[in-house]
């Protein structure tokens, strides 16, 4: 099949259009909103529907400072069913600052969750993909995919040469480090709590993470890569069975 060349057999054999298709139901665009405002809708990042669909999975890093009385509006999720945007307030039930991941609650209709892979270890060379908001809403509330290889499994922080280059971060993360997934397609800040996957099935391995890690991992470097991290969906399994078992 001559475009098998050009990578075109391959995303048709993988199942990626089809897997995509399904996934943009479950993406969710995660800011604040408030009503009297000039502009009420403030976008923060991408999150996901998971568990029954009223929970969604985002990086904790996003969540709004301070109170809503402070001017930046109700933190809410984005989501849009054919020409007509929805808007729903979310409530933080469960957080892990360690890894940058919360869990929120959304009221009314469920929407479709995707399935969490854990278990299974992501290995180097493996092709997955990622969909979300890259640069916000300048683009609109279409979510766009992305899919590269898993680059390297690496720790979230690396030994440095001189101690002047720590920061308190970084000690803690080299006290307790933990491995991230390395990618070699780009993600912009937008995608920060993009569901990563598998094209085939739809399975979530990692969350998306623009500024957590790289904050950490390329803390030396005097201009930022185009490197793209994810943290490992293992590490929100916690946040699920924590919510479960209320």
């Amino acid at each position: 099949m001559a475009l098998g060349l050009f990578g075109g057999a391959m995303a048709v054999a993988d199942g990626l259009p089809a897997t995509v298709a399904e996934v943009k139901e479950s993406i969710v665009a995660v800011g604040t909103f408030q009503r009297t405002a000039k502009a009420p809708a403030r976008f923060l990042g991408t999150g996901f529907a998971v568990r029954e669909g009223h929970h969604v999975l985002t990086n904790f890093h996003l969540l709004p400072e301070g109170s809503p009385g402070q001017g930046q509006g109700k933190l809410a999720v984005f989501s849009r069913r054919g020409k007509r945007v929805r808007t729903r307030k979310a409530e933080v039930v469960a957080k892990a600052p360690r890894y940058d991941l919360a869990l929120l609650r959304i009221p009314g209709r469920a929407l479709p969750p995707l399935p969490l892979n854990g278990r299974e270890k992501v290995r180097e060379g493996e092709r997955l993909a990622f969909t979300g908001f890259p640069i916000g809403m300048a683009l609109g509330l279409h979510p766009v995919t992305h899919r590269g290889i898993v680059s390297a499994v690496t720790p979230i922080a690396t030994p440095v040469s001189n101690a002047r280059q720590l920061d308190p971060r970084m000690i803690e993360r080299l006290q307790e480090p933990y491995v991230v997934y390395q990618l070699d397609a780009t993600a912009y800040p937008g995608n920060s709590g993009s569901p990563l996957y598998s094209p085939g099935s739809g399975q979530v391995v990692g969350v998306i993470n623009k500024v957590f890690v790289k904050e950490t991992k390329e803390s030396v470097l005097q201009k930022p890569s185009g490197i793209t991290y994810a943290i490992p969906i293992s590490r929100a399994l916690p946040l699920l069975e924590k919510v479960g078992r209320k």
